[in-house]
């Protein structure tokens, strides 16, 4: 019998980006109830709106993926507001789960929770040893209050949440809006525009050494669900690839594979963000077996792919 026959989850976030991947997962995994609380519904800052979901769903299991989330320019522009509105969601989702008896809460948190000089790769014992790099702090530390509150939660009501750290997402239907996309989707978009306007060149911000690491979004969606049957600690839990690229090398790759003939201008009087990310995942390969299976240079080939057939 599955896990999930039978479960009645709650997937905040389920419409979007990931959400609508984890949705079509559980749904392959045999789970026939699962409620999305959408936007126009639900505003998750209120807390009017949060009892009337819990209210409404009556969930066994809450997978809390809603975030307002961005790129550098993004974060730099909304700080307070990337902030509050996470710090608010997840802080009242999980205390009204507590009041309602949800047997499980899992929580979502980011790598921007990392200190901005963690050893690479990120271990999540470092997870406390310094402050966030700067451009994405006040999201990264919103995030980073729901491990403290799943800890506190557990050690004084029993109450069982869990806290997952996702590398940076990509895949297709990616946000690709230039005000708030990620890496990956803005390169990709700039490279389809240029082609398009007949441009032979294109601006990236910062030097272009800084790295990442990128796990495909259908990768991070098993992740979640491994995560969900199987883990039941209050230690966070990298969800990674294992693998960084310099900012320089992904942005070449996409180049070449978006079919864009120009070359690259580097704009480094703009931020870099964080030197170096890349995650030890040994961790969720330990407790719930987990471990990314999609090649880095395939993943990208089906999102160009995805945008090349969907761009406006």
């Amino acid at each position: 019998m599955s896990f999930w026959n039978g479960r009645k989850v709650v997937v905040t976030g389920g419409a979007g980006f990931l959400g609508n991947n984890v949705v079509k997962q559980l749904g392959k995994a045999g789970c026939k109830n699962i409620f999305v609380p959408v936007i126009e519904e639900y505003n998750l800052t209120k807390e009017q709106d949060i009892i009337r979901l819990y209210e409404t769903s009556a969930p066994d299991m809450v997978v809390h993926l809603a975030a307002l989330v961005g790129g550098i320019a993004a974060n730099r522009e909304n700080p307070g507001k990337f902030f509050y509105d996470n710090l608010i969601m997840g802080v009242q989702l999980m205390e009204y789960a507590r009041r309602y008896k949800v047997q499980k809460f899992v929580a979502l948190g980011t790598i921007c929770c990392y200190p901005k000089f963690t050893p690479v790769p990120f271990k999540e014992d470092d997870l406390w040893n310094g402050y966030p790099e700067e451009t994405n702090a006040p999201y990264g530390l919103a995030k980073k209050m729901l491990l403290v509150q799943s800890q506190a939660y557990r050690q004084q009501y029993g109450f069982n949440s869990i806290f997952l750290m996702p590398v940076n997402l990509y895949g297709p239907g990616d946000n690709f809006d230039p005000k708030s996309s990620h890496v990956i989707p803005a390169l990709i978009r700039k490279c389809f525009e240029a082609i398009k306007a007949g441009n032979r060149e294109i601006e990236v911000w910062g030097t272009g050494r800084a790295t990442r690491e990128f796990l495909y979004v259908e990768d991070a969606a098993r992740g979640i669900l491994l995560a969900s049957e199987r883990y039941d600690k209050s230690e966070p839990v990298n969800l990674g690839a294992g693998f960084e690229i310099p900012i320089k090398d992904l942005a070449e790759l996409i180049v070449k594979l978006s079919g864009f003939q120009g070359t690259i201008k580097w704009d480094s009087t703009k931020p870099d963000g964080q030197p170096r990310r890349g995650l030890d995942t040994s961790r969720a390969f330990k407790e719930f077996g987990f471990k990314a299976a999609t090649n880095f240079e395939e993943g990208l080939k089906k999102t160009i792919e995805w945008y090349r057939n969907h761009q406006k």
